[in-house]
């Protein structure tokens, strides 16, 4: 059995994986903004406590950890989300924790779950995106995910898509995150209904569901579909993919936002060469992906 490590910009989980490639066990939480000021410590700590108690309780070979950004043998180079930068979270964790511990960008380990189990199995030419804090990506061409070198490439959430647009938490301004990503969407839609910004996703959702009239809430789902819309077109005019895979905190809004987005994007000229259908699916393993994913399958 493996344990699997999902490290988000919001929340940390842990998963007990078995031979089939199901959690048996997880346990998660939150990370608060006060604890982001020692978001090395808090990791850590989370960690080792919870990996050496599920240690105790089954027979463990080997940890895999998922986090966004760029990972590179055992470190996190950055992570901008997070605040994190030249990290060697695998040689700390490896001082308490005895036993092999493999990490990779969480798109990447969610997009391979997702091609071999989920959602993208069965296709050859494959986007995968991860909308929560930020916008993580991968592409999976010939069954395999793509390979590009010492560094991850894919992201898809650092790509401009507005001139002179907002600051992104990379150093540019306009990044497709600071307008698609479901933190985005989640912010914009409190403001917009003057509602506290502790309004957890859930509560968000019951609202949307019970409002489908309401136009204060359809002018921001409009708004964030719109930029949805236009960095997905341009990854599908540069990968031509078969299908789209979507994760993160999305799919619990999925069945409302994915027929808008798939609309959306059929109905404007946005795409180089137009299609009369078009494939996007929700993550099949949800948000557990990343931790599926973040172990060897």
């Amino acid at each position: 059995m493996k344990i699997g490590i999902d490290i988000g910009g919001s929340h940390i989980a842990i998963g007990v994986i078995d031979n089939t490639n199901a959690i048996v066990e997880k346990v998660e939480k939150r990370l608060m903004a006060e604890e982001k000021k020692d978001i090395k410590n808090v990791i850590e700590k989370y960690i080792i406590e919870n990996a050496n108690e599920l240690r105790k309780k089954y027979d463990i070979a080997e940890i895999g950890i998922s986090v966004p950004g760029t990972v590179f043998e055992g470190t996190i180079i950055n992570a901008v989300n997070l605040g994190l930068e030249n990290y060697e979270i695998v040689n700390n964790l490896n001082k308490q924790i005895d036993i092999p511990i493999n990490m990779r960008n969480d798109a990447k380990s969610a997009a391979i779950a997702e091609s071999k189990i989920g959602c993208l199995k069965g296709y050859k030419r494959a986007i995968f995106l991860t909308l929560g804090t930020g916008i993580g990506g991968a592409a999976i061409i010939n069954g395999e995910l793509l390979y590009t070198g010492n560094l991850p490439g894919c992201e898809f959430g650092h790509m401009i898509i507005q001139k002179d647009g907002s600051k992104c938490n990379c150093g540019k301004n306009g990044c497709f995150e600071k307008y698609a990503s479901m933190k985005v969407f989640k912010d914009n839609l409190r403001k917009a209904l003057n509602l506290d910004s502790t309004t957890r996703g859930a509560e968000l959702l019951e609202i949307i569901k019970k409002n489908p009239q309401n136009e204060i809430i359809n002018n921001v789902i409009g708004e964030f579909i719109e930029y949805l819309s236009i960095g997905i077109s341009n990854l599908i005019d540069i990968f031509e993919p078969e299908v789209i895979g979507i994760g993160g905190s999305f799919v619990y809004f999925s069945d409302i936002l994915i027929p808008k987005l798939r609309e959306n994007i059929l109905i404007k000229n946005y795409l180089y060469n137009k299609r009369n259908e078009l494939k996007i699916y929700p993550a099949k393993l949800g948000n557990d992906a990343g931790i599926i994913g973040s172990c060897k399958l």
